[in-house]
């Protein structure tokens, strides 16, 4: 699923602060794919892909929801911090939930927020000189642009990005998760490659 466009957060913020709640549902909206990509990862590694990422997501913006008259930024840098610390929380219950721990956990609480950072991080490296955002585009998170060029990616395009860039698998691994050989796997992280970055660079349509 798409998030749905916003090309002014900033904007949507102010009119969410005015008590507008369709634009605070487009605002959170906006992010998504970026949360999804994030969620998706911690749940693989930690939870074996057994809770659904969508659902930690939907979660995330009701309690963003309820949470964003004390929220006070005013950037669209902000507003994903915001709201990945708050995936970062909904992501601790769930990994406590599924353990069966009701103990908090300090820990796993700043290694899963070290670990979303990181995958930012890598969302933030799959850009290159050649494939930076257009002008129009060009003041907002690259790191969301890219997790919205990711969803717009055929699925198995999507998937060796995130297996080998996100999870760190190797091709080798990638392969037998996608029951494929080795060397088509490689072609096809080539390829997704440059699909993701036509893309971004904003020369790249929906691809089938």
């Amino acid at each position: 699923m798409h998030a749905v466009a916003d090309t002014n957060p900033e904007q949507t913020l102010e009119l969410a602060r005015q008590g507008s709640a369709e634009a605070l549902g487009r605002l959170l909206e906006t992010y998504r794919n970026y949360l999804a990509i994030l969620a998706r990862v911690q749940i693989d590694r930690r939870l074996q892909s057994k809770v659904d990422a969508s659902d930690i997501v939907q979660d995330a913006f009701l309690q963003a929801t309820r949470a964003f008259p004390d929220f006070h930024g005013t950037t669209e840098g902000e507003i994903v911090g915001w709201l990945r610390e708050i995936l970062s929380h909904r992501l601790v219950d769930v990994i406590r939930q599924f353990h069966g721990t009701h103990r908090r956990d300090v820990r796993l609480e700043r290694q899963l927020a070290e670990d979303l950072d990181r995958s930012s991080c890598i969302a933030h490296a799959l850009l290159d000189s050649k494939s930076s955002p257009s002008h129009q585009v060009a003041r907002r998170e690259q790191t969301v642009l890219v997790a919205d060029a990711l969803a717009r990616l055929p699925d198995d395009y999507r998937e060796v990005i995130v297996l080998h860039e996100f999870e760190g698998l190797s091709l080798a691994e990638v392969a037998r998760r996608m029951t494929r050989s080795e060397s088509s796997v490689e072609r096809l992280w080539v390829r997704s490659l440059v699909a993701l970055r036509r893309l971004l660079g904003g020369k790249g349509h929906e691809l089938t």
